[in-house]
């Protein structure tokens, strides 16, 4: 079956006062139909550019999309005419910003806001929008859901105000959702909750598309998963294998960050730091944290291998693997 979203070798770049800088570099993934694909990397990794360039939401100046396509449902998203694109935005294709206040009015109460997103999409009245849209509130864990679609966003806190982001997104039941960050303001329980939606989404056959640092997160919801790190995808593979037998270095460090609940001890930490896109060092862009970095890491690109079906690391210790 063919993928719902194809991103096929997607680079971006941002002018700025140095020089320009490339966030993202030849990152290319799929999406299927039905499946949480999670996204995963430190800050500044290249996460968010990479989404927000898919439905071309990066500010544009400074941003540029050099190169790529995004082929969803048949057609490339890079490429459509605007108005085209705008269709899809919201009916088609969600998403959940990781701030909600870029994304609420704060000059118009939260019900109207849901009510015109619904109205927009899709051919209801006003009265059948406001009890979905106040359906969907209380469905996100927002307390006294028909007095509060008359409250404005800075009446709400901010864990409050993720969960109408949340609702607008899930509630036009869309192919796909792109979630930055989605539950990072909210406590436990609304996490929890969140999730739950998801999973009822997801057996709908909505998909997602799930950007987190977070890898309890990625292993609680994710069917599969890609790793990036400073501009580039450095692995990819089911969330079973990734975790059971990571292959990247810079997957392997991430892994032993993670607290467990059994064995104590320090928690690993990954040295060094992550370069400033101002100075990627030529070759693989970990290799200065690398305890494995020899001559050829220094000195060039490593290509995605695939060991085996499903698996992809950018990493020359494959090479090494395969000839053993």
């Amino acid at each position: 079956m063919a993928p719902l979203l194809s991103v096929n070798d997607l680079s971006v770049t941002f002018d700025t006062d140095d020089g320009p800088i490339k966030a993202v570099d030849k990152v290319s993934f799929d999406v299927r139909k039905g499946e949480v694909l999670g996204l995963v990397g430190e800050s500044g990794c290249g996460k968010s550019v990479t989404a927000m360039s898919v439905l071309r939401l990066i500010p544009s100046p400074p941003g540029h999309i050099e190169s790529g396509t995004a082929i969803f449902e048949g057609r490339d998203l890079l490429r459509l005419p605007i108005s085209e694109l705008r269709r899809i935005r919201g009916r088609n294709i969600s998403i959940i910003f990781q701030e909600p206040m870029t994304a609420l009015s704060p000059l118009h109460r939260v019900g109207r806001q849901l009510v015109e997103t619904l109205r927009i999409h899709q051919n209801i009245s006003k009265p059948e929008a406001w009890k979905i849209g106040t359906e969907w509130l209380g469905k996100v864990g927002i307390p006294d859901p028909a007095e509060r679609m008359f409250a404005y966003p800075f009446e709400f806190s901010g864990g409050m105000r993720q969960r109408v982001m949340i609702a607008m997104a899930l509630m036009l039941n869309p192919a796909l959702i792109i979630a930055d960050e989605p539950t990072t303001a909210l406590d436990v329980t609304i996490q929890a909750q969140i999730f739950d939606l998801i999973l009822e989404m997801k057996s709908n056959d909505t998909s997602l598309l799930l950007i987190t640092h977070d890898m309890g997160v990625i292993w609680d919801l994710c069917d599969r998963v890609i790793v990036m790190y400073a501009s580039r995808v450095v692995e990819e593979g089911p969330v079973d294998a990734i975790f059971k037998e990571p292959r990247h270095p810079y997957t392997q460090g991430l892994l032993k960050a993670v607290p467990k609940l059994t064995g104590g001890g320090r928690l690993e930490s990954i040295d060094g730091q992550v370069p400033s896109p101002m100075d990627y060092p030529v070759g693989c862009h970990f290799q200065a944290r690398c305890p494995f970095a020899f001559d050829r890491c220094r000195q060039e690109k490593p290509p995605l291998y695939q060991p085996m079906p499903g698996r992809h690391i950018a990493c020359f210790l494959e090479e090494q693997r395969s000839e053993n």
